[in-house]
């Protein structure tokens, strides 16, 4: 499951914007098969993941004659979703398929998905809810229902560049200082302020919803909606603080925003020569950095924090959501049960997959090859971590335009109290509060 950047997410809330505002009436094509016995799903993803997704139906249908499967998928996220929701307004979608977790929260509100509860709890399914991580739901879980499931997930983690850290003077190994407790913020900061020092980039990160509340959960604040959905981060001192600190970073340079670097000149191209100390992404940098041939020069530790010990950080996901109309009930149940099972998710994950599973029993896709070395750290991370507050994923558009916001702060255009005030302003004019 690839992550979809902030540029990506802007496409998505404007399509998405656009399709609501014309009444949806701009579908075309696809669609569920209207038949009990035919599954129609939808997702969008690289060739390699179709190519795999390909092959998971042709197992799944020599296990299940009696059911035809039909992938249909489309060319990007950012086209996807506004597809699907005319789809759904217009009774054309598919049966099952993929929602982003910037996303999860407006089709629930829909009221076009199918509850599940019930039939995770069945003696036919092989996903019941405690088979996941609980961190992962967000927003598809809704007043004790859930209405998807994560189909697998991508914890933030903090790749490096050991010869990126050698050329900046740095002796010490992130993740053994990690190990040993001592991957402290002071630590990583003074790391970082080397690199620049060195002429090197010290950290890049995407504009998203997980690399700001990422930075609060891991210096042990509190998050930044309350339980009722209202946004109060603006109002803890300690919270305003942080992002500050954050914001000086982008603002002299240390921290990088990947997605405005220009073309050419990418985040990836700057990684993989040896530009850059610390790149914030998730397992599928597998890819990236052995296609250099020099992957042991790469390895991944989790994010800093105030005493050195792990705290919760952001975990990417998306989700998988049946259609409430689906005339294919049954079929399209025993395809979203077995696809996010712990043998569906291996499946699809084994031998160079992209993602960490979302399901218990599916690890050893993660640990099998031993890469990178600290490969279990993706595990950690995901068995804490959180992924997009519901109160900010319900809600159209509003992790998009946040994170616009945000790269006000780390442009330089305005201060930490007045981003996250504007955030607060935001928030509550577009969730109606």
């Amino acid at each position: 499951m690839a992550r979809a950047n902030s540029k990506m997410r802007r496409l998505l809330a404007i399509g998405a914007a656009s399709a609501l505002a014309i009444g949806l009436a701009a579908c075309s094509g696809g669609g569920g098969a209207k038949d009990e016995n035919t599954v129609v799903w939808s997702t969008w993803g690289t060739a390699e993941e179709l190519t795999r997704y390909k092959e998971f139906n042709e197992a799944f249908m020599e296990r299940h004659p009696d059911i035809t499967v039909k992938l249909q998928p489309v060319a990007g996220y950012g086209d996807y979703h506004s597809k699907l929701l005319a789809q759904l307004t217009s009774n054309t979608a598919p049966d099952v398929f993929y929602v982003g977790d910037d996303m999860m929260g407006q089709f629930v509100d829909s009221g076009r998905l199918m509850p599940l509860k019930e039939l995770m709890e069945s003696k036919d399914s092989q996903t019941k809810p405690d088979d996941f991580f609980p961190g992962l739901f967000g927003a598809a879980e809704k007043d004790g229902e859930y209405y998807g499931a994560p189909n697998d997930s991508n914890p933030d983690v903090l790749w490096y560049d050991k010869q990126a850290l050698e050329a900046a003077g740095i002796t010490e190994d992130p993740a053994t200082l990690a190990e040993n407790g001592e991957w402290t913020t002071e630590k990583y900061l003074e790391m970082n302020d080397k690199l620049q020092d060195a002429g090197l980039t010290g950290s890049m990160f995407w504009n998203y919803w997980a690399t700001h509340w990422s930075w609060l959960s891991s210096q042990g604040l509190p998050a930044p909606y309350d339980e009722s959905g209202a946004f109060v981060a603006n109002t803890d001192p300690a919270s305003v603080a942080a992002i500050d600190e954050l914001g000086e970073k982008f603002q002299d340079g240390t921290f990088v925003v990947a997605d405005t670097l220009p073309d050419g000149a990418g985040a990836d191209s700057v990684f993989v020569t040896h530009k850059a100390g610390f790149f914030v992404q998730g397992r599928y940098t597998i890819g990236t950095v052995e296609a250099t041939g020099e992957q042991d020069s790469y390895d991944i530790v989790r994010w800093p924090t105030p005493d050195g010990q792990a705290a919760p950080t952001g975990v990417a996901v998306s989700f998988l959501a049946i259609n409430g109309k689906t005339a294919a009930s049954d079929a399209a149940f025993t395809f979203w049960t077995e696809f996010l099972s712990a043998e569906g998710q291996t499946f699809r994950l084994e031998g160079g997959g992209n993602a960490v599973p979302s399901i218990k029993g599916a690890d050893d896709v993660v640990l099998d090859g031993d890469y990178p070395a600290h490969a279990q750290t993706f595990l950690d991370m995901r068995d804490v971590g959180f992924t997009n507050y519901a109160a900010e994923a319900r809600v159209p558009g509003l992790s998009t335009d946040i994170s616009e916001l945000f790269l006000g702060l780390y442009e330089d255009k305005t201060d930490a109290q007045g981003t996250l005030d504007a955030v607060a302003d935001l928030v509550a004019e577009k969730s109606g509060e």
